[in-house]
């Protein structure tokens, strides 16, 4: 390696002198390495000056109003990440409740960090994240009284605006332990049976909604004492209160039914668990729109397993197989049956994803395990019933015939190419015109055309019909 590699051994060799001086001229003009030059310095003095400066910085990241745009934004993430990693490195290892005032008092800078930035990116969630992660590994050292800091963590859950107390419970379960952990359960339950605060009351009043103001704050108070308490049952392993936060109708919803579940099997309540499956399955039956199908079959599965119902697992497997062609069910039914069995299997499968109805999910299904073969033949067979907006599964697909099957791979570009012009989608110009351009390279390997028109033809066709897409053919030919 050469010497002038800029790494942490070759700045070494420069000395402490130079290397003070170099530090001394990168600083200047920037704020925020100065700040992080402090913090360095304080943290060579120990916990208490580190603590003293991050205090400062906190005061100030709260005083501060002016909006942090996103060429800005990723300075500021670096620095609010530095912050975390001195309490991490320059406090928590001496100092765990010095590091844990300090991880709560960033927490609740939260509000006012959100109000002056967009995390649409989420950069700034994923440093609050580490700051829980940290409350974490400190939890074990804290010397703080269990049910004082059960009313700490309700006073900060309830006035969380953004969720940046989000597994703050979980994070300190060490140090509540089981006195804790029953001390918030208790002051939970009451704080959501007493009346709301005028304050609650107002946040609703600007809104306008047919619900009462105060009908809305008491159900903002539900929802936070649910959620806590569904946190509080998990560690204290009671199943029946993580399922009582729910009436018997939403333990039928599929977002719901596979956590409460998945904790009826992990605590041996097999029964239970499949009967409640088999109600959330039956009530999502019919339903156009089911995002949790498959958490929904996975746990069903998983308990299926357990209980032994092998036979009852394979019928469901292939039939889910069938339905979606969902590759992971496939795999968990070949893997069931006996040698040779699944060869078969196999092949029955694949050949039925040829004729599945659902012909983007079939290209999607032949391209995943892969059968490019047959995903050629689906294509060519199927190519008048291509939809040319899902174009970033063929796109994929195309890439991946275009070696083999040149004609296949043409064929899925022609279709994005005629979706994209026949609705003038102006925004993906720039890639029909490159499906083009793809096209015709691939021309000269096309053995035969068959039924479908050669790239002459089809380019003649799409000036016809297109010719005054100016924007396009500028792409397209220049």
């Amino acid at each position: 390696m050469s010497k002038k590699t800029l790494n942490a051994e070759n700045l070494e060799k420069l000395g402490a002198e130079r290397l003070a001086a170099l530090v001394m001229d990168l600083v200047q003009g920037s704020a925020a390495l100065q700040r992080r030059a402090r913090m360095e310095l304080s943290a060579a003095q120990g916990p208490k000056e580190i603590a003293a400066d991050l205090r400062k910085r906190f005061a100030s990241l709260r005083r501060s109003t002016s909006y942090i745009d996103w060429r800005k934004q990723k300075a500021f993430v670096k620095d609010l990440t530095g912050l975390v990693s001195m309490v991490e490195t320059g406090v928590a290892p001496q100092d765990a409740d010095e590091a844990f005032d300090l991880l709560w008092s960033f927490l609740q800078l939260v509000p006012s960090i959100h109000a002056r930035t967009d995390d649409s990116n989420g950069a700034v969630g994923d440093v609050l994240r580490s700051a829980v992660a940290l409350l974490t590994t400190i939890s074990p050292r804290l010397t703080v009284k269990p049910t004082l800091l059960a009313g700490r963590i309700l006073d900060a859950v309830a006035d969380a605006g953004y969720g940046e107390f989000d597994g703050v419970i979980p994070a300190m379960a060490e140090a509540l332990g089981a006195e804790g952990l029953a001390h918030l359960k208790q002051i939970t339950e009451a704080w959501a049976s007493a009346a709301p605060t005028p304050q609650e009351i107002a946040q609703f009043r600007q809104f306008g909604l047919s619900t009462s103001p105060l009908d809305r704050a008491r159900r903002q108070r539900q929802s936070t004492a649910s959620i806590i308490l569904a946190d509080i049952a998990d560690l204290q392993g009671d199943v029946d209160a993580y399922m009582a936060r729910y009436s018997t109708e939403q333990l039928t919803y599929g977002t719901i039914a596979p956590d409460v579940a998945r904790r009826l099997i992990d605590a041996g309540r097999l029964d239970e668990a499949l009967i409640l499956i088999q109600r959330a399955r039956a009530a999502e039956e019919g339903k156009a729109f089911r995002a949790s199908r498959y958490e929904l079959d996975e746990v069903y599965e998983d308990c299926l397993q357990k209980m032994g119902k092998l036979d009852d697992l394979k019928v469901h497997l292939w039939a889910t197989f069938q339905e979606t062609l969902y590759a992971g069910s496939l795999r968990k039914y070949l893997k069931m049956l006996p040698d040779f069995e699944d060869m078969e299997a196999e092949e029955l499968a694949l050949s039925h994803a040829e004729t599945h109805p659902h012909l983007g999910a079939a290209i999607h299904f032949l391209l995943a395990w892969p059968d490019l073969r047959r995903l050629a033949k689906l294509v060519i067979a199927r190519a008048e019933n291509l939809d040319g907006n899902s174009y970033e599964t063929l796109t994929a697909a195309a890439d991946a015939l275009e070696p083999d099957h040149p004609l296949a791979a043409t064929l899925l570009r022609r279709a994005m190419i005629t979706d994209t012009l026949d609705g003038s989608k102006t925004k993906r110009y720039r890639h029909a015109a490159r499906h083009l351009s793809e096209c015709q390279s691939c021309a000269a390997a096309v053995e035969e055309f068959g039924r479908f028109p050669d790239h002459g033809e089809f380019l003649a066709a799409l000036k016809k019909k297109h010719g005054r897409k100016y924007g396009f053919w500028e792409l397209a030919e220049g």
